[in-house]
């Protein structure tokens, strides 16, 4: 439990008393993030900064000032926290109250020891001899602020032992209303004592010169005697007597300090006894106070009491000591990042054995790929087990995709990933449920995973203490030595995952002994291919949030290998799925033709091939790192077919409804069309039910669409979404529907012009008429008027259809017609005059009054008929001639108007 915006409280200080100068340790909690963090720290209310060492967020190392007060608390300020607080204080002992041989609960430096012979301090550090006043003259402190001082004299210090210490901050500061004449007193202290400093060593010499020449004197003598004497230990010699006088001496100085050195003994052990009780105080409550810190989870605290004890229980067996119960946590999955590197600092604070980081590492890397098999098996089972996936913070979290199923709605224009609603999980797939759970399985969890390695490698996991104890250059160096291996675990995640989604949508490329392990979906619902698209976006949202990792792009190979079949296999299967519904195109035909006599049925058809087109959008959209499909050969030359084979399809689907009888039509015949009335084709409407003619003459009409309109339209549509071939697909497609156009055009003309031209020979011999012997002519007879009222039926027909195909049938008809009539006359072997007259009446007749329609052939036939007849010599034949054309066309005028030219334009073709 992170506190480090709390404020610094100290907990407890050792020794808890002593003099001026000892060195204490603090404990606490929040005590600063670093060095840098401590700004402030008083004990008594001496300010102690200057000689505090920070050690860790929960130990400070400083020594004791000479305060004022001789009890106080102790004040640690921070950076982070600002002014802590203090539930102990400490006793400060004032040297000069307590003499060599008075009893003391805490031993006190006798460092102010003066030394009768020689009237001079021993020599200690500089810190025990900090003189309170060094010009020897009163203090008299300004109210100048602190802060001031710091601004006007920036980096430096008014405290002499600083190595920044400014003279000027001094003076100011502690003598701002001393006079001048105080001033001069105290320089010349100042030289004073450093005179006394440069002649300590020269005078100590001189004052004891003479005691050097008496002892010198004094052991010569010795020596002397020692000599005469010629033995060193004889009863009664010089030797054995001076040996009696020390022993004496000796016993008499023993006999004097007894008292005072056993007073001493007893004191050191009862002050042993006292800082061992105070020292292990915490001890008699510790077992209570580590299993509530630990039910609390704060393990703060836990590491704080390990500190303390460690030096006595290193082979303790509570077990919190033993790091079982941390590592246990450690090993705990699910877990979050924050709980993982906070066990990890623990234990490696409290120097738990070999590596916890690695551990950790190891047992995420086997969690998640337990997470990713357990979704194959909870769908191949039926069974939707759910397993918790924990975001950075600890929270459950929603699915990682759901997350983007907006933006990856509006990426596709809404088209392809609508609103879900509440039966969304029964409606969707289960193999598209699974590619979605399985990536937020490794959305949620590897970014945590490879965070925890890139920690390991700085050596971020570790504590202030275990930067300090080379903890940290030891991960370094362990994460070097396990790159290889980290690598290979990243490796066989990144290959479970596209193992697994290759078993549920693409089990033909893997190898069959691993079918077992990642296949078994054959009894799953097929796929279409907006599926697979919203399956080939879902595995690009894994591949882009791993690579936002800055994870090796060797690593994620695999994943664009996937996403590049992925993405062929789309497109084939759009593909196919496109063939299977232009081939379902035919049964919405409603033979509902409009002005342009064209039915729904191309338009759907052109419809349904732009929204195929549109939905691969996604799918041949070229990502970073991501190759284009259609520059793969094997891919342009199958995707080039199955478009033919769109076209192909649509093409024979036409085919087929023009050779339904009328018993396939569903639609009832509620329309009863008489060829014979012409006026009855003013419209064709819903309901209409067409006869095989009208069928022919509606789907002619639908391939000139389609060649003119409907292929241009989709070979744009092609270009535009980058497919290839568009060329070979259009001039394929139009030869296709050329050749339909051609069959159902002779059709159609075979059913309407074969009754015509083959009524033209029974009705010429109607009546026994012979050409050789006939009367004057009175006019067109009944047979060639029955032709022409066949012909204008026939152009009703076509017209109510399509006014376009008009000229181009009617031509046919007329070409078939006048062949026929051409045929006839040359098969007569002789006319008589009235005959060639009523012959030559009735071609021009029928010439004149289908003149809009005549082409080249037509023209020659009735040349070559008008040939085989006699001509005419008398003025007043050919004036009989052109009295009975003009009553013929006269009489006819109503029904020749729709051959006029005027309101018909042939169509080229």
């Amino acid at each position: 439990m992170s506190r480090a915006r709390q404020p610094p409280l100290v907990t407890g200080i050792s020794p808890k008393e002593g003099a001026a100068w000892t060195k204490v340790t603090i404990r606490g909690e929040n005590l600063g993030t670093g060095p840098a963090d401590l700004i402030g720290l008083s004990i008594c209310g001496h300010n102690c900064l200057l000689t505090a060492e920070w050690m860790s967020a929960s130990k400070i190392v400083c020594r004791v000032g000479p305060a004022k007060d001789d009890k106080g608390e102790i004040i640690v300020t921070t950076k982070s926290g600002g002014l802590g607080t203090s539930t102990v204080s400490f006793k400060l002992l004032r040297p000069e109250r307590i003499g060599i041989l008075d009893q003391s609960a805490v031993w006190v430096d006798e460092m102010n020891y003066y030394d009768m012979r020689t009237d001079r301090n021993k020599g200690i550090s500089p810190l025990s001899l900090r003189p309170s006043n060094p010009l020897g003259i009163d203090i008299d402190k300004g109210k100048i602020p602190q802060k001031d001082m710091e601004l006007t004299f920036p980096g430096m210090s008014g405290d002499f032992t600083s190595e920044n210490f400014s003279a000027t901050w001094y003076l100011i500061e502690n003598h701002t209303g001393s006079s001048f004449e105080q001033l001069k007193i105290g320089a010349n202290n100042l030289k004073k004592q450093a005179t006394k400093k440069n002649e300590g060593s020269l005078a100590y010499v001189k004052g004891g010169l003479s005691t050097f020449f008496e002892a010198q004197d004094a052991l010569a003598a010795i020596h002397q005697r020692l000599e005469s004497d010629g033995t060193e230990r004889v009863e009664g010699s010089m030797t054995q007597r001076l040996e009696n006088i020390l022993n004496r001496a000796s016993n008499t100085a023993d006999t004097l300090f007894q008292e005072v050195l056993g007073r001493k003994d007893k004191a050191d052990s009862t002050r042993n006894a006292l800082n061992v009780l105070q020292r292990f105080k915490f001890l008699f409550n510790l077992p209570l106070n580590i299993e509530r810190n630990i039910q609390k989870g704060d393990y703060d605290v836990v590491i704080n009491d390990y500190e303390k004890a460690k030096s006595l229980f290193g082979n303790t067996e509570v077990p919190v000591f033993k790091k079982s119960l941390l590592l246990e946590k450690l090993l705990q999955t699910p877990s979050t990042l924050h709980d993982q590197k906070r066990y990890i600092r623990y234990l490696s604070d409290l120097h738990a054995p070999g590596d916890p980081a690695w551990q950790c590492i190891y047992a995420q890397h086997k969690w998640i790929l337990q997470l990713m098999q357990s979704c194959r098996e909870e769908f191949i089972s039926g069974q939707r087990v759910g397993v918790c996936a924990l975001d950075p913070e600890g929270d459950t979290r929603p699915s990682a995709l759901g997350r983007l199923s907006h933006t990856a709605s509006l990426k596709r224009g809404g088209s392809l990933r609508t609103p879900r609603p509440s039966t969304w999980r029964f409606e969707t797939p289960q193999q598209v449920q699974f590619v979605e759970k399985l990536s937020d399985v490794v959305i949620g969890q590897l970014p945590n995973f490879w965070k925890l390695w890139i920690s390991y490698v700085n050596g971020s996991l570790f504590s202030e203490t275990g930067e300090k104890s080379g903890q940290v250059e030891k991960s370094k160096k362990n994460a070097r030595q396990r790159q290889n291996d980290f690598k290979k675990m990243i490796e066989e995640m990144t290959n479970r995952l596209v193992k697994l989604v290759r078993g549920a949508l693409l089990p033909t490329t893997l190898p069959h002994g691993e079918l077992s392990f990642y296949g078994g979906w054959e009894n799953k619902t097929e796929l279409t291919g907006a599926w697979l698209t919203q399956i080939i976006h879902t595995v690009r949202a894994c591949h882009e949030a791993l690579s936002a990792l800055e994870i090796p792009n060797d690593l994620l190979q695999v994943i664009q290998d996937l996403l590049l079949e992925l993405r062929v296999h789309c497109l084939m299967v759009t593909l196919l799925h496109a063939t299977e519904d232009v081939k379902r195109l035919a049964e919405k035909e409603d033979w509902v033709v409009d002005n342009e006599g064209i039915t729904s049925l191309p338009s759907q058809f052109e419809q349904c091939v732009v929204q195929m087109l549109q939905s691969l959008k996604e799918p041949l959209e070229i990502k970073p790192g991501e190759m284009n499909v259609l520059q793969l050969d094997q891919v342009q030359d199958q995707a080039t077919e199955l478009s033919m084979g769109i076209m192909k399809v649509f093409i024979n689907s036409l085919e087929h409804l023009s050779t339904k009888t009328d018993a396939d039509i569903n639609v009832p015949h509620n329309i009863s069309v008489d060829l014979c009335s012409p006026d009855r084709f003013t419209a064709v409407h819903e309901g209409f039910s067409p006869t095989s003619e009208q069928r022919l003459l509606i789907i002619l009409s639908n391939c000139q669409y389609l060649e003119r309109r409907t292929f241009l339209n989709l070979a744009n549509h092609f270009e535009k979404h980058g497919l290839t071939g568009t060329e070979k697909i259009t001039r394929v497609s139009v030869d296709a529907v050329r050749e339909l156009d051609r069959k159902l055009f002779e059709a159609y003309i075979e059913r309407r012009a074969d009754p015509i031209a083959g009524s033209l020979e029974p009705g010429i011999c109607a009546g026994y008429f012979d050409w050789r012997d006939c009367q004057s002519p009175t006019g067109v007879r009944n047979y060639l008027k029955e032709a022409l009222v066949n012909i204008i039926t026939v152009h009703a027909e076509v017209f109510t259809v399509s006014k376009d195909l008009v000229p181009r049938v009617l031509s046919r008809i007329v070409e078939s017609v006048a062949d026929e009539m051409c045929r006839l006359m040359q098969c007569v072997s002789s006319f008589s005059k009235n005959g060639a007259l009523q012959a030559r009446l009735e071609l021009c007749a029928l010439r004149d009054a289908i003149a809009a329609y005549l082409n080249s052939e037509s023209n020659a036939s009735f040349k070559l008929a008008l040939d085989a007849l006699p001509q005419l010599h008398s003025g007043a034949d050919k004036k009989l001639l052109e009295e009975l054309l003009n009553k013929f066309k006269s009489s006819m005028q109503l029904q020749l108007t729709c051959f006029q030219p005027s309101c018909i334009q042939p169509v080229k073709r």
